[in-house]
């Protein structure tokens, strides 16, 4: 390769790289513990969603808002979640302005922190499960597989109050995600000269930089089309918005919305209130059961009801085939309820179009939900792999800069960089486990307390490991924390809520089993690795940093 050409990968490589370090290790350990969103709220909530077939109910919804409400002339936005056990549910104030009169806004909206909707007039937003006919805010509903799912795009950025004109926790997923496809690809051209030679290299007994240059190198290859995958897709889903605008303006005139209407994003229902009630009743219940008996092989995701029992009541419902049968596709209805008619219609099984094929390959390759447990475990893994390519990349710009001829300046502001890199690394695991064990051990768990159980810990824990101004000490005793409190996960578990493994598996709650059976997998695992550490491992040489580097000769030896 041309030396110029290689200085240039190489440089790129090395700056995008270190500069994302510890953010892109962030995304990748919650992203992989996302895969298994569902199986970890049926663990924290104690109830299994295997196997349960249920028929929502709502009609019983209705009812019970409507001895809180007068629920004429009002919309409906539900936003069913994926295994079907609830749905978000969006009401918003009457059109019927004889039954809620709307208040003047405000010369300057108030701010608010959070996710949901603003509170207006009697307008609510709410999760409602359907099992136990309970419903609760976005905040009394939060789980711990929301706080992972939302943390793998730091979402929980979008509170820290920087006004950008965009949410700053997605605008930095963004840019993170951008920077790391330059990189993958920088990375791969550094090493396509030897690709084929160096494909299965590793080099255990060698010094250590060899050993972090082939676990980097190797692992690096070896799962770069998967993070490709998720470096492309991340760009796409996180900011799209930076993507679309050009096009906005040129074929819309400025008007996003129309854009996202036309890529299927949003749907506008617009009706018209007639101020004329609606004759009869409306069965959601049958209305619902109707469509979902019509498209078989679909699932119904989204219900939108305009109007509600106005003469120009109308109810839209969104649909997406499931992955197993048909991998692209959506489909929508719209019906008029007062006379039946159907507005309009596409099959979410057959009126598949582009838009749906591109969607579903960006969706269906970065969550993985197209293959069963097997896949997103196949995911997890490689998204585990990904987190090592970080530790080692890490490693490897410490050691290469850790030399006699570096000044001392230097050399301080490289090991601080690193320490506070694998610090803010290697505590996410134990962090993670330990917050796990405290929702179970509480009695009561929002979003607060799993947010101050979750971020105080981690700076508790983060400085305790830089503090110790040694990696082979701070890698020890990550390990050892990892192994004892992943494996309170599981003993937690059976305390609190008498369902031990065992009982989980003989009862088919296989969900729950499952989170209790990767914990134990995890705690395993690390403590194989603490005691292989402790009893096998190379010495590791580290120079002082005490001395100026022309006067320093001998090396601290520790081992790792």
């Amino acid at each position: 390769m041309d030396p110029r050409k290689y200085n240039i990968y190489f440089h790129t490589h090395t700056i995008s790289g270190i500069i994302i370090a510890a953010v892109l290790y962030v995304i990748f350990f919650a992203g992989s513990f996302s895969f298994f969103k569902d199986d970890i709220a049926a663990w924290q909530k104690g109830r299994s969603e295997v196997g349960h077939q249920f028929d929502p109910p709502y009609n019983h919804l209705l009812d019970s808002l409507s001895q809180h409400y007068n629920l004429q002339g009002r919309n409906f936005n539900f936003y069913l979640l994926r295994q079907g056990q609830g749905s978000y549910v969006d009401m918003t104030a009457s059109a019927d302005t004889t039954v809620s009169k709307p208040k003047p806004k405000p010369a300057k909206a108030e701010k608010r922190r959070g996710r949901g909707r603003k509170q207006d007039d009697d307008a609510a937003y709410f999760r409602y499960h359907f099992a136990d006919k309970k419903a609760g805010d976005y905040s009394d509903s939060y789980d711990m597989a929301e706080f992972l799912y939302r943390l793998h795009f730091l979402a929980q950025l979008n509170q820290v109050g920087i006004d950008i004109g965009t949410p700053f926790g997605y605008l930095v997923a963004g840019i993170v995600a951008f920077l790391f496809l330059f990189a993958l690809i920088t990375g791969l051209l550094l090493h396509w000269d030897k690709i084929k030679s160096n494909f299965f290299l590793f080099r255990p007994m060698s010094k250590w930089k060899t050993v972090w240059t082939d676990m980097h190198t190797v692992l690096g290859v070896i799962g770069f089309p998967f993070q490709l995958v998720f470096a492309v897709t991340g760009v796409v889903l996180i900011v799209n918005y930076v993507l679309l605008t050009p096009f906005a303006n040129l074929l819309y005139d400025g008007d996003s919305d129309k854009l996202y209407e036309s890529l299927q994003y949003n749907k506008t229902v617009k009706v018209d209130y007639t101020y004329k009630p609606m004759n009869g009743t409306f069965d959601m219940d049958a209305f619902i059961g109707k469509w979902q008996k019509e498209w078989k092989d679909a699932k119904i995701s989204r219900i939108y009801i305009r109007n509600y029992m106005d003469e120009s009541m109308q109810v839209s419902l969104e649909a997406k085939p499931n992955a197993e049968t048909n991998f692209a596709g959506s489909g929508y209805v719209t019906v008029n309820i007062a006379s039946g008619k159907v507005l309009e219609i596409k099959s979410p099984n057959t009126d598949g179009n582009y838009i749906d094929g591109v969607k579903a390959l960006l969706y269906h390759l970065h969550f993985g939900d197209f293959g069963g447990k097997p896949l997103r475990i196949v995911f997890f893994l490689l998204g585990l792999m990904g987190c090592a390519v970080i530790i080692s990349g890490i490693m490897i710009w410490l050691v290469a800069r850790d030399k006699v001829a570096t000044e001392l300046r230097k050399r301080r502001f490289n090991f601080w960089a690193s320490n506070f890199f694998l610090a803010a690394c290697l505590s996410m695991l134990p962090v993670t486990a330990f917050t796990f064990i405290m929702v179970k051990m509480l009695d009561h768990v929002d979003q607060g307390v799993i947010y101050r159980t979750y971020f105080y810990s981690w700076l508790v824990l983060g400085i305790y490991l830089m503090v110790l101004r040694s990696l082979p000490r701070m890698n020890r005793h990550t390990l050892l924390l990892s192994a004892v409190l992943c494996l309170g996960v599981p003993i937690a578990n059976g305390i609190s809520t008498g369902l031990w493994i065992w009982n989980t598996w003989q009862q088919g709650a296989f969900d729950i089993f499952f989170i209790d059976a990767l914990f134990l997998v995890l705690a395993g695992s690390c403590a194989y690795a603490f005691t292989r550490v402790n009893a096998e491992a190379k010495t590791f040489k580290v120079l002082s940093l005490n001395k100026a580097p022309e006067k320093v000769l001998k090396t601290s030896v520790v081992r790792d």
